[in-house]
């Protein structure tokens, strides 16, 4: 099941079920008016919405074309971001010149989550200077979790998967790093593809509590990577549980993976610029690709084995702010 949020110039916009191809939807106002509505009586919500999508099967709704969706979740309670792939990991540790975190523990902070901008949204950003990045990654919006919960109780709590473009400034990330706090300047307001599905959309391609497919990456319409989702360290599950560790996770709560990243990144490409400049280093000695400049374009879409629509496609443009 496909849902997403119309946007209806109200902060939370219009809760909607999409036909599996991406092409028609249906209102879902009737069962929740918004996603976060659904989310929190997710066992009552989620029977009433696949009956929707049933209709949606059988040839109803309104197309997609002409409609205007804000992000799935246009704010949330909670936004929480891993760094679940090792190789990335240590390309930002070559770039940065950080240590490595502790075996067995992965990296998470919480970061900027009353705002998330649409798949289409300009981004708007003070200065070229900060060194503009994008990051793809993977995602996942729980129901509500308890404290405590072991990786596979979990698993029953990862209720939507989703695709993001967490925007990085770089030049301003090592700074913020060397406080031992975590970032504020240096991380904007993350960017959603439109559509959030439940995790059997995927077939197969959901195992492990990871997305076993690839994420394309378009800079500026020549493609920058391919790298696949399914080599996180610690799957999205680990990831519930260790946010969970001390405290219970309100429902709406959004987990992401970190950049796709893959350890042939050479052959495979990257998912954010940052990475191509560590390879850089570790091959030449120093960067070579600079960062975004204002009017650059980027685009991601990951899409199922047989070629159809998942969570549609990031499309954006970085503007002067």
């Amino acid at each position: 099941m496909k849902l997403a949020t119309l946007d209806n110039g109200m902060p939370d916009g219009a809760l909607v079920v999409v036909s599996a191809d991406g092409s028609h939807y249906l209102p879902a106002t009737a069962v929740a008016g918004t996603l976060q509505a659904a989310i929190e009586s997710w066992a009552t919500a989620e029977p009433a919405l696949r009956a929707l999508a049933d209709r949606l099967a059988a040839g109803e709704g309104d197309g997609t074309d002409s409609a205007s969706f804000a992000a799935p979740l246009p704010r949330a309670w909670q936004w929480l971001d891993g760094s679940a792939f090792r190789s990335h990991g240590e390309l930002m540790e070559t770039l940065f010149g950080t240590e490595p975190p502790p075996p067995g523990r992965p990296l998470m902070y919480q970061g900027l989550s009353h705002e998330f901008l649409s798949a289409t949204a300009d981004v708007p950003l003070p200065r070229e200077e900060d060194g503009i990045d994008f990051e793809g990654e993977f995602g996942i919006i729980t129901d509500f979790v308890p404290m405590g919960v072991t990786p596979d109780e979990a698993m029953a709590h990862i209720k939507l998967l989703v695709q993001i473009n967490d925007w990085s400034l770089r030049a301003i990330a090592p700074i913020e790093m060397k406080t031992g706090f975590g970032w504020v300047q240096a991380k904007p307001a993350c960017s959603f593809a439109p559509f959030a599905v439940t995790p059997d959309v995927l077939g197969d391609a959901w195992r492990e509590g990871r997305v076993h497919l690839p994420l394309s990456v378009d800079w500026n319409g020549k493609r920058f990577g391919d790298a696949l989702g399914g080599v996180m360290e610690f799957g999205f599950h680990e990831l519930v549980a260790h946010a969970a560790s001390t405290r219970s996770l309100c429902a709406g709560t959004i987990i992401g993976s970190g950049t796709v990243s893959n350890s042939n990144f050479r052959e495979i490409g990257s998912s954010c610029i940052a990475e191509r400049r560590g390879i850089e280093m570790l091959d030449e000695g120093k960067p070579s690709t600079q960062f975004m400049r204002f009017g650059d374009t980027v685009r991601m879409e990951s899409r199922l084995p047989d070629g159809s629509v998942l969570f549609g496609a990031i499309d954006q443009k970085v503007v002067k702010g």
